[in-house]
């Protein structure tokens, strides 16, 4: 196998992975379409030659996708943990950027995502490439983990509060037609006593039970753009299954309840 199809980075993989899957590249490409799809490249004409050479073997273009997304995995696991920030620029430090590894992680889902986020802001506009990603893969499941806020001073009832947000999350915040999973935290709600309140303040994504993004960003604007954010991209397998498995015996538990709607 070509050297330079398992050196490529990750991004530029998936970028080549989705534009193989759409038909959009063929396994003759021309240098020109190479880059429309994947921007500004280095080796355009070996990585057109390296697709070539799989043409000439009979492979199809969605069974190059296919073995250049097993390379991606192969070689995720290998990888070192990518340090990930939002906001200022330092030179000299070296990190993923918060809004393209988010980007990365939900547009590349094949069969799972948790997504975990105190806040969200604008949510037809953060949860596009979900919604998106659901749309094309009929068998992804979604989970995401909300915070239900009760303003201080607030005596309105729980269930008014949590149908209140149900409401305006499935009629302005979900962009989709298939439907997530949506779990809270009720002690979030607690207004008996206030000292016993708590929060779903856990900001991470699972994909795929393989990579992990654990991050102080939550789902908005700000905080992948001008906050500064820190946080810690994984490919391990082992300890992506264990925050599912905390995330999943949470719900089994009622520790975490299905949101209506």
């Amino acid at each position: 196998m070509n050297d330079l199809l398992i050196d490529l980075p990750s991004d530029t993989r998936i970028k080549l992975i989705a534009a193989l899957e759409s038909g959009y590249l063929d396994l003759q490409p021309s240098v020109t379409r190479l880059r429309a799809a994947l921007g500004r490249i280095e080796q355009a004409e070996a990585l057109a030659d390296a697709l070539g050479a799989w043409h000439a073997l009979g492979m199809s273009p969605r069974g190059a996708a296919a073995a250049l997304r097993a390379i991606d995995r192969t070689v995720a696991r290998q990888r070192k943990p990518d340090l990930v920030l939002s906001g200022l620029q330092i030179p000299g430090v070296f990190a993923r950027d918060t809004r393209m590894v988010f980007a990365e992680l939900l547009g590349s889902a094949e069969r799972s995502v948790w997504l975990s986020s105190f806040v969200y802001v604008n949510g037809p506009k953060v949860f596009a490439r979900l919604a998106q990603r659901m749309e094309e893969r009929p068998e992804l499941v979604v989970n995401l983990l909300l915070n239900i806020q009760r303003r201080w001073g607030d005596t309105t009832k729980s269930e008014h509060l949590v149908n209140a947000f149900a409401q305006t999350f499935w009629q302005q915040a979900w962009p989709g037609q298939r439907r997530p999973h949506v779990y809270y935290d009720p002690r979030s709600l607690d207004h008996d006593t206030p000292g016993d309140r708590a929060v779903l303040h856990a900001k991470a994504v699972v994909v795929d039970d393989e990579a992990l993004f654990i991050t102080s960003a939550n789902l908005t604007e700000a905080a992948s753009e001008r906050n500064i954010e820190m946080g810690l991209l994984l490919r391990d397998r082992t300890m992506a299954l264990t925050v599912v498995l905390y995330f999943q015996r949470l719900i089994a538990s009622e520790h975490l309840r299905l949101l209506p709607g």
